[in-house]
Order: structure tokens, then sequence, then C-alpha cells
């Protein structure tokens, strides 16, 4: 366990059935009386909404940080959701409070407060994924997408928890669960999983402990945590957001993403960090799609004539099938055509793409432990394991370890077809669906109802939908779309390479058009999952 860790300062309390504090009026963290600030709501507000009252002078940045990290303070006991925050928070915070005094401001997330996944590098900061391996020293240098959210004066708010090594050690791991962290919970129904691997991004969203967040995905690791936290998150498309810095599993699907609690900060993130996309001429295009503004080829302000086709993935339930059918009525009635498609070639990438990750991470890893001090290679990270008990105090395996360790090289033919293959099946996957039905997107239920969390059990995570835009190295964005009792559901939206911008638009839309969101109530537990609404 890291010294300072805000999950381990105190327990988690005994919950009630209304949460600890609500995300209201913003007051300092100090004791000091705040003025007031026209009851700005920390869960509600946007990025845009925010500049606007630190332009009139209305809000500063240091009164948005010191909000945030009581609230930290306040509600992440319960969840543990955040691993430590930074302790230059509030001086970056006043540098871009002197930049707003002199008008030069360097964009819409200068003075923003941004968390960030444990296994992204950020200098200062230990960056562990999750494992006791890496927790001696932090790593010399910042990750290139946290270099971008400096330059564009963001608050580096503090490190989240997650899924230790994004969920690849074990062959029956506990998503949220990491030696560093513990347990991250649901805020939800607390005795509900966060999904992995960005697990304390998701919660720490849905409980309002920052604007933003920085989730990453091989498969699943953004968009499931976002849909089961009731919250909207962007995987990218491949390449868009630089992988330099960030704790891989894959080279050939790896990459980091922006999670909000609505898709304009989702955009707005996406812009301060990605790299310039291949054939568009600004990162702007992101920004003017949420709003609904032409991106170059077209903004979405409504749904009319937009054609969705709809996989609905049954096998994930009664409740979340549900869900789809009252989004769909919503969907269309605001003038969307929703046709139902089933995406072909699954069963085959579902049994390629374990192995393909196999060998990538062995390859991927070793390159990784290079740069930090700790392990030198994944033989010495499975030896560390082994003589660590506290890496085995939830689940004790590391078979994926052990697998990858065996797995051909990158070198070897089979392999080499066999990503080929993969690449090939995914991007058909949509592409020829897409084409198929003149679609514009697909949309699939981004996850299940949120299984109760069970170290000796393990998860309950086969969730398709991510793997068809992951596999491919599409962009896949998921919002909330409502919920099974208690527990939310969200809708995964996947289209073609560098269509990000064009499914950011669609996002806000449909957004606008479900108004799925809802506060979390942080109940203890709940007898039921049925009963969508």
């Amino acid at each position: 366990m890291l010294a300072g860790s805000l999950w381990a300062a105190s327990p988690l309390q005994p919950a009630r059935a209304a949460a600890p504090e609500p995300a209201g009026a913003i007051a300092t963290a100090g004791g000091a009386p705040a003025r007031d600030l026209g009851r700005l709501h920390l869960d509600t507000v946007t990025i845009p909404q925010l500049q606007a009252r630190m332009a009139a002078g209305a809000l500063t940045p240091s009164e948005l940080t010191r909000a945030y990290l009581k609230r930290i303070k306040a509600v992440d006991p319960r969840i543990h959701a955040v691993l430590r925050t930074d302790p230059s928070a509030l001086r970056q915070a006043a540098a871009s409070d002197a930049r707003h005094r002199a008008g030069s401001v360097r964009g819409p997330l200068d003075g923003i407060p941004v968390l960030i996944k444990d296994n992204v590098d950020t200098r200062g900061l230990s960056s562990t994924a999750g494992s006791l391996a890496l927790a001696g020293s932090p790593p010399a240098s910042d990750a290139a997408l946290v270099t971008r959210l400096r330059r564009a004066g963001a608050v580096i708010l503090g490190k989240t928890n997650l899924s230790e090594w994004a969920n690849f050690r074990a062959e029956k791991p506990t998503s949220g669960w990491s030696a560093v962290g513990g347990q991250t919970h649901n805020p939800y129904v607390l005795d509900r999983n966060p999904c992995g691997s960005s697990a304390g991004s998701g919660a720490a969203l849905a409980a309002s402990l920052a604007q933003v967040a920085i989730g990453t995905e091989t498969d699943g690791s953004i968009v499931c945590p976002a849909g089961m936290n009731g919250v909207v998150g962007l995987k990218p498309t491949l390449s868009l957001v630089s992988a330099r810095g960030v704790v891989p599993i894959s080279a050939e699907q790896d990459t980091a993403g922006p999670m909000a609690r609505n898709v304009v900060d989702v955009a707005l993130t996406l812009a301060a960090i990605a790299e310039r996309p291949a054939g568009d001429a600004d990162t702007g295009a992101f920004v003017r799609a949420a709003a609904g503004r032409p991106t170059g080829s077209g903004g979405v302000r409504d749904l009319r004539g937009k054609r969705i086709g709809l996989w609905r993935l049954p096998s994930l339930g009664q409740a979340v099938d549900d869900v789809m059918t009252r989004a769909t009525r919503r969907l269309r009635a605001a003038g969307a055509e929703v046709v139902e498609v089933t995406p072909p070639y699954q069963d085959r990438l579902a049994a390629l793409e374990f192995p393909a990750l196999l060998t990538e991470f062995h390859r991927d890893i070793d390159a990784y432990l290079g740069t930090r001090e700790g392990p030198r290679d994944l033989a010495a990270l499975i030896a560390f394991n082994s003589g660590h008990a506290a890496e085995r105090t939830c689940f004790a395996g590391q078979e994926l370890f052990q697998q990858a360790l065996a797995a051909p090289p990158t070198t070897d033919p089979g392999y080499r077809a066999m990503r080929a293959e993969l690449r090939d099946l995914s991007r058909r996957s949509i592409d020829e669906t897409m084409a198929a039905h003149h679609l514009d997107a697909i949309a699939a239920p981004t996850n299940p109802p949120a299984w109760t969390t069970d170290c000796a059990r393990g998860d309950n995570d086969v969730i398709p939908s991510s793997t068809p835009a992951a596999v491919a190295g599409y962009p896949s964005l998921s919002v909330p779309a409502g919920s099974a009792g208690e527990l939310p559901v969200g809708m995964l939206l996947m289209a073609g390479g560098h269509q990000d911008a064009e499914l950011l638009s669609l996002g806000a839309a449909v957004e606008r058009r479900l108004h799925a969101w809802r506060a979390p109530r942080y109940l203890p537990t709940t007898g039921a999952e049925a009963g969508a609404r």
C-alpha cells in the first residue's frame, strides 16, 4: 500500500441510501467561507460553463480545484477511486488563475481538474499500473498525453485506481482491484463492480471527483467502466492519442482516451490530448462536433435522417435489452432510423484476439519495464508477484503473465497471420455492416448490470460489444442509455476509422435525446437488477 493513498486514509464507512454529500454548490476546502458561486453543481456543470464563469470572474481555477479536492476527501473513502492527489494541484491552479487574469488562457482545459489512470506515466506521481512492482519510484517523465494536458493548462488533480496491469494478469481477475489501491466500488451500488480496467476513472467521475478523467483501453476498458458507472467514455481511433508512456498490453490495440459526465467535455479533452488526426485540418473538429456545429463533414444538431444499426446482444440479459428498446423508441421519436443488425465474424474474432494479445504483451511489457525501476522484464515481474504476498490478497493467479511468457514471438509466421486476420475481419465486421445498411453508426449495449464484486469468483464480464472497434482500431463511444434497476447501462456507438468527430457529434445528439444520466445514490446493495427504466 502506498503511503498517502486516499483510499487507505480512512476505511469505507457504512453506506447510507443517499450520497454522503451532494455535488452541489462549490465551497472552499480549507475551512474558509466560500463566496457565493451561484449554485454551481459539480455533477452537471460542463467545461464551457466553467470557462464562461472563469471569464466573467465568477470562478477561479483555484476555487474549482479546492472544491474537487474537498469532494475527494469527503466522498472517496466510500469508493476508493483516487489513489493519490497531486501535491502541486493548487500551484497548477494558481498558475491558471494568473493566466485567466492576464487574458492568456491556453484553451478550454485551462484550469480544469483532470484525474489520470495510474498506468499513465506522470512525473512526480507514482504511476504503478496498480502493482507494487512499480510503486518504488515515479517515472522520470510524463506520458505524451500528460504533456499535452499540461500544455493545455489542465490541472493534474491526481491518479485513479485501476484493475491491476489493466486486467491482464490472471484468468479470473476482479475488476477494480489492485495491490496498490485495493478495491474500487461502483458509486451506484457499493457492492457492485465498476468494471475494468479504467475502474477508478469511471467511478471517480460518477462520484463527481473531477471534471474529466483519462482511461485506457485494449478491449472494453474505457467503454465498460463508462457504461457501468453511468458516464461517457471514448475509445479513440488507434494512434490518435499517443501511447508513449502508457503501460502496455498491445501496441496493436492500446489507446488512452477521455472520460467525463457529458460528451462535450469528452470532446474538449480529446482535442487537447490528440495528435493531429489523419485527414483533419485540426483537432477543433472534435469541439465543433460535440457542440453540433459543422465538423467539415457536417455536424449533427439532431437525429433526423440518421441511420443507426442496433446490435441487441440478448446474451447480456432482458433488463439490458429493455433499456435498448426504450432508448430506440426515443431515438426514433427524434427522427433517427434504427434497424437491427448483427455484425459478422464475431466468433472468429473472439477465438483469435486473446492468443495475439499474449504475444504482443510479452514484447510490449518488456520494452516498457526497461524504462522503469523495478522488474526489468516479464519473467522478473512473475518472480516479483510470487515473492510478495500483498499481490495475492484478492486473487493469486498470474496465468496470463505465464502464458504470455511462453507465447510465440511477434516474428512467428503464425502470429503474424493471426493479427492480419484479426485486423481484416474486425474492420470488415463494421465496414460491411455499415455499408449494407447505409448506417451512420452501429449501436449496442455497452455493459450488463454491474455484477457483485467477489474476489473468490472473479469477474462476470463477457461483453462482446467492444471487441470489433477495439480490434479494428476504430473509435467507439459509450453514452448513458438508462438503468436496470439502480445500475446504469450504456449505449456503445461505433463507426469507421478516423470518424471520431462524427461519432462525437452523433453521440452528443443521442445524449441530448436519451437524457439518461442520473446521480449515484451510494446504496450498500440492491436486491434486484430487473425492471429497466
